[in-house]
């Protein structure tokens, strides 16, 4: 799809560098609008493509929904993108884990990676939380090392941190302590309950029949109803 031809491309640290023949990508805002010049939105594709997908067998309302619903007429995948003067393009990761804090933008995997390494946790993962003046507010759930108890002053201690390793803006709004975090049997965190459970939409937490224990999202449910949530 975007991809360089080997011996007659030039290469970028870390770019796939451009399209491929056939294949036409932009990048729009989060209502579609379409972003010109060196700038970073979320990945489309505007235009059918050699070799594209028509339908998933047997459910083309679920081809439909997961792939075309987000932009009318165009292909989302659910990837952003950051694209130079030259039209060389960057992926950035997935959009649902790039968080929207007062207009920047911050990867869930930057402030988990700054949250474990503190000496006192062992895990964590960051979703993003609807917030009435930030955008997003920034939703971690935390798992301490073996012997350490949450506290009030571990709650701050760690919000502190956070904010000498990246910044002001990554300060997670709340850290929710949890003893472990539902996982697929390869080990894989599902985020998607994650996030259901931190924006408190748990009336259909989806398909958890690939939980390796899922006993952790009652834990969690219960955990959640004592958590103070920003306004």
């Amino acid at each position: 799809m975007i991809t360089p031809l080997p011996g007659a491309t030039e290469l970028k640290a870390g770019s796939a560098t451009r399209p491929f023949f056939g294949v036409q990508p932009a990048l729009v805002d989060n209502e579609g609008n379409p972003l010109e010049g060196a700038t970073e939105g979320s990945l489309v594709i505007t235009d059918s493509w050699p070799g594209q997908a028509r339908t998933l067998f047997g459910d083309h309302e679920r081809f439909e929904q997961t792939y075309f619903s987000t932009f009318k007429n165009m292909y989302f995948s659910g990837d952003g993108a950051r694209r130079d003067e030259d039209g060389y393009y960057w992926i950035t990761g997935r959009v649902d884990d790039v968080l929207n804090v007062s207009g920047h933008r911050l990867g869930t995997a930057e402030i988990e990676s700054a949250l474990v390494a503190h000496p006192k946790i062992a895990e964590a993962a960051v979703v993003g939380i609807p917030h009435n003046i930030k955008g997003q507010a920034i939703y971690a759930y935390v798992t301490l090392n073996h012997g350490e108890e949450p506290s009030p002053e571990l709650y701050a201690e760690v919000r502190n941190w956070v904010r000498k390793e990246i910044g002001p803006l990554a300060t997670p709004d709340v850290l929710h302590w949890t003893d472990s975090l539902p996982k697929t049997r390869s080990g894989k965190i599902m985020r998607r309950i994650l996030r259901k459970i931190a924006a408190g939409d748990t009336s259909n937490l989806g398909d958890t029949s690939t939980l390796a224990d899922p006993g952790v999202v009652e834990k969690l449910l219960e955990e959640k109803q004592a958590i103070a949530m920003p306004s």
